[in-house]
C-alpha cells in the first residue's frame, strides 16, 4: 500500500538519482520544483520499490492526480498499485503531464484502457540554448532590438550568491504584492508562488540552483533562477523583471543563457498555464518545440 507524505529537502539524496535514471525533460521532474510548488495542489510523495511517485491531492474535483513515476522497475505492477490506490478514493486512476513518449509506453502496456486529453496549457516550451544566446536570423529581429535597448541601460549582472538572497526574495515579494487576486483560487496560487520563491532561496545551494541578478542604480531590476534538468536540458524556474526598463526581460533571458547554460542544447522555460500574455511572450522566443503533455484517465 502506498503511503503519501509531504516532500522534504532531506529526500533529495534518494529522489534525484531516480529522476536522473528516467531523464524526463518535463519540468515536473525537477526535485526543486517538486519541493517548492507542493502547496499549490497539495502534492505529496511516496516510493514503491524502485519508483518515485508524486500525486496531487488538492484538485477541485477531489480526484488524486499522479505524474508518470520516475525510476525503474515493473511498470505494470506499479500501475496496478496506483489503480488500487485510486479506487480507495472512489476515483479512476488519473495521470497529468504525460508526454508523448510516456503516452506511447502506456498505450503499449494498457491498450484501450484509458482516455486521453491534450493539455496545451500544461505543455512545456523547449528552446535551443543557441537561439537564446544569439537571437540570430530574421525571426529574432524584434528580440535583437529589445536587447539593444537593454544594453543601453547602466546595469550590472552577476550570478546569484548567498549575499543576494534577501534582495531577490524582497524583489519577488514586491512583485507578488503588486498583484490583485480576482478569486480565492488565484489568491491561493499567488500564496503558493510566494512559498515556492522562498523555498528556492532557502535551499538555493543545496538544490544545486543557478541564478542571475540585474541591478540598475544599485537596485534589483531582474532576477532569474534555474538548474540542469537532464544531461542536455536546462530548466528555468523563475524569471521576474521590472518592466519599466526597456528590454529587461530579453536582457535577463539572454544574459542568463550565455552565462549559465554552456554545454546544454535545450532550455525548458516551462508552461504558460493558459495565460494569454504569458503564451504570447513564450511564443515570441520561438521554441524549438513544445513538450506536449496529456491528461490520462483510466476507465
Amino acid at each position: 500500500m502506498l503511503e503519501f507524505r509531504p516532500l522534504v529537502f532531506e529526500d533529495r539524496e534518494r529522489v534525484v538519482p531516480l529522476l536522473q535514471k528516467s531523464g524526463f525533460m518535463g519540468c515536473e521532474y525537477s526535485f526543486a520544483n517538486n519541493l517548492a510548488w507542493q502547496r499549490l495542489a497539495d502534492t505529496r510523495i511516496s516510493f514503491y520499490k524502485g519508483f518515485y511517485v508524486v500525486c496531487a491531492f488538492g484538485n477541485s474535483d477531489g480526484v488524486p492526480s499522479f505524474i508518470f513515476p520516475s525510476g525503474e522497475g515493473d511498470i505494470p505492477e506499479l500501475f496496478g498499485v496506483l489503480r488500487r490506490f485510486a479506487e480507495d478514493y472512489d476515483s479512476p486512476l488519473r495521470l497529468t503531464g504525460v508526454t508523448e513518449g510516456q503516452l506511447a509506453v502506456l498505450k503499449e502496456l494498457f491498450p484501450e484502457q484509458f482516455d486521453v486529453v491534450y493539455d496545451r496549457d500544461g505543455s512545456d516550451y523547449i528552446y535551443r540554448v543557441s537561439d537564446l544566446t544569439g537571437f540570430a536570423g530574421r525571426k529574432y529581429h524584434g528580440k535583437r532590438n529589445h536587447l539593444a535597448r537593454f544594453r543601453e541601460l547602466d546595469f550590472t549582472y552577476s550570478p546569484i550568491t548567498e549575499a543576494d538572497y534577501n534582495d531577490c526574495i524582497v524583489f519577488c515579494t514586491e512583485t507578488y504584492n503588486g498583484r490583485t487576486a480576482d478569486s480565492a483560487e488565484e489568491e491561493h496560487s499567488f500564496a503558493a508562488e510566494q512559498y515556492a520563491i522562498n523555498t528556492y532561496f532557502n535551499y538555493f545551494e543545496g538544490l544545486g540552483l543557478r541564478g542571475g541578478i540585474i541591478r540598475i542604480g544599485g537596485e534589483t531590476a531582474a532576477v532569474t533562477i534555474g538548474e540542469p534538468l537532464t544531461d542536455d536540458t536546462f530548466c528555468v524556474h523563475i524569471e521576474k523583471a521590472d518592466t519599466s526598463y526597456n528590454g529587461i526581460y530579453t536582457g535577463i533571458c539572454n544574459t542568463f543563457a550565455r552565462t549559465e547554460m554552456g554545454g546544454f542544447e535545450y532550455v525548458n522555460r516551462e508552461e504558460d498555464l493558459g495565460i494569454e500574455g504569458l503564451r504570447r511572450s513564450k511564443l515570441s522566443y520561438h521554441p524549438a518545440f513544445l513538450l506536449n503533455k496529456h491528461i490520462l484517465t483510466f476507465r
